[in-house]
């Protein structure tokens, strides 16, 4: 009996070495595998009970326990240590200087670009009058792009807008890019029933470049369908967009005869403005500026979109996006937006986080 006590202290003796020598958790890691472990020598030691008699069990049972204990308990002191001396290590190496400005986080450093910012504005001006958003390929045929909103075949109308046009298909038909986001009112008044309230924003492509054109531009189209849709509706709905974009109380506007292929009577809206100092301002003053372009929706166009102008009738407008942007915002050149340069993005572009909302401000 004495030599089983003899060899138990000399493994404690063993194991408490190793446990000591043990310079890293995964060391310590394999000492208690080899040692406690489900083939460790401890737990070699405490199979050998089942084959003792009742007498020599009872005497050992409890000294082979009382070592895995303490090896249990030597473990996890030395695994503590290790931790802490890990800390201590690290904290020397990766010391911080508190004096040291906090860096931006990738969310305050981005920067929303000024025509997606716009897009936001809109949608929540008339979100909250009850349109619906609507969108359609960039990609177009001539019927939907021209022939469905009333461009004649050869009708001098189709050169107000220099189209890109794609090489003719195996059937001879030329595919083009959209010069303007009218189609999706088409393709809205064959699929939905009205009444119809939709706006359409998205890029539209002509061929024309300078500070205030783009051959790549942003557009966004509105209309409205319905058995009792007026000219008095339209006023009502573009005066609550003016004031709302622009964030004004209240302004003056004026409707000039116009002319547009898809409206009939056509219109040019303008806004009351002042333009004498460094920037306009809108709202007040005596000067004007145009804004958009709206009408009622011509009969042709309803009877391609499958309507009975008969018992339907509807108003329209488009505006550029971008325009808007570069008036509510001062930027004087239209070819920045899309020149990449991170730093004019830095200077025009808005917060991520800070979403336009009504109640909170479009622009705060």
């Amino acid at each position: 009996m004495s030599d089983i006590s003899t060899e138990l202290d000399a493994l404690e003796q063993s194991i408490s070495a190793e446990i000591a020598a043990a310079d890293s958790e995964p060391v310590l890691e394999a000492v208690r595998v080899s040692t406690v472990g489900k083939k460790g020598s401890v737990s070699a030691q405490l199979k050998t009970l089942g084959a003792m008699t009742p007498e020599d069990r009872q005497r050992l049972g409890p000294v082979i326990n009382g070592l895995k204990s303490r090896v249990n308990d030597a473990l996890s002191a030395r695994r503590d240590a290790l931790r802490d001396a890990a800390i201590d290590a690290r904290l020397e190496t990766e010391k911080v200087d508190v004096t040291l400005p906090v860096r931006r986080s990738p969310a305050e450093a981005g920067r929303i670009h000024p025509i997606s910012q716009v897009m936001d504005e809109i949608s929540a001006i008339f979100g909250d009058l009850g349109f619906a958003i609507a969108e359609g390929p960039d990609i177009e045929t001539d019927y939907y792009n021209f022939t469905a909103l009333n461009f004649p075949e050869g009708h001098p109308a189709r050169e107000m807008h220099d189209t890109f046009f794609f090489e003719p298909d195996a059937a001879g038909e030329r595919k083009l890019l959209r010069t303007h986001t009218s189609p999706v009112q088409i393709k809205t008044m064959e699929t939905q029933k009205p009444p119809i309230r939709i706006v359409v924003p998205g890029k539209t492509y002509r061929c024309d470049s300078d500070a205030t054109h783009s051959p790549m531009f942003h557009q966004l189209e509105g209309l409205v369908i319905d058995k009792t849709a007026n000219v008095a509706n339209m006023r009502w709905v573009l005066e609550e967009f003016c004031k709302a974009f622009f964030e004004v109380p209240s302004l003056n506007m004026r409707f000039r005869p116009s002319f547009f292929p898809f409206t009939e009577p056509s219109l040019e809206l303008d806004i009351q403005c002042d333009r004498s100092g460094s920037e306009v301002r809108f709202g007040e003053g005596d000067d004007w500026m145009e804004i958009l372009g709206c009408g009622m929706v011509h009969r042709n166009v309803l009877r391609f979109g499958g309507l009975d102008p008969d018992e339907y009738q509807g108003f329209a407008w488009g505006m550029g996006i971008d325009r808007l942007a570069m008036l509510k915002y001062g930027m004087p050149d239209l070819r920045a937006f899309f020149e990449s340069d991170v730093r004019w993005l830095s200077h025009y572009g808005f917060r991520p986080l800070d979403m336009p909302t009504l109640f909170a401000g479009l622009s705060a």
